[in-house]
């Protein structure tokens, strides 16, 4: 049976430049987290669009999770909406799919970002993947506070 887990964060920075640098998370992640994402390298695509694959190396501040790969499944570039799916990895070691979306909403001072995830467990002792939610929410103020550090 699947189960959702939701999380929304309101960060300072505009939409726009929240969204295109959440876009950019393949090289800037590694370079502004380095104690979470020890790489994070394109498989297939562009890194950016559907159908693009990308392996995930995290640092010693990811918590379950060291090895990910991630498929692209869809973006709005429009509504600033991507939509991934876990494809192989330690996650799946606890739950049989993940998919997850971020969406970014502009507001009248900065933005609200909304994420979710759509998930099967292996056991039902297996948790929910609150250490998943809070690791988005923690990257998605951190890099609300590198924004506002480039822009002064």
């Amino acid at each position: 049976m699947a189960l959702t887990l939701d999380a929304e964060v309101e960060v300072k920075s505009p939409a726009d430049k929240f969204w295109v640098d959440l876009r950019e998370s393949t090289t800037l992640f590694p370079k502004i987290f380095p104690d979470q994402y020890k790489s994070i390298n394109v498989l297939e695509g562009d890194g950016k669009s559907p159908g693009s694959v990308r392996i995930f190396h995290y640092g010693e501040g990811s918590p379950l999770v060291k090895v990910s790969k991630e498929k692209i499944e869809e973006v709005d570039e429009a509504n600033k909406f991507v939509m991934y799916s876990v494809i192989d990895g330690d996650l799946l070691k606890y739950y049989k799919n993940f998919k997850g979306t971020i969406k970014v909403v502009p507001k009248e001072e900065g933005s609200l970002v909304k994420w979710n995830c759509v998930f099967e467990k292996t056991s039902p002792e297996v948790p929910d993947p609150h250490v998943i939610k809070d690791f988005a929410i923690k990257n998605f103020v951190e890099l609300d506070e590198f924004i506002r550090k480039e822009q002064h």
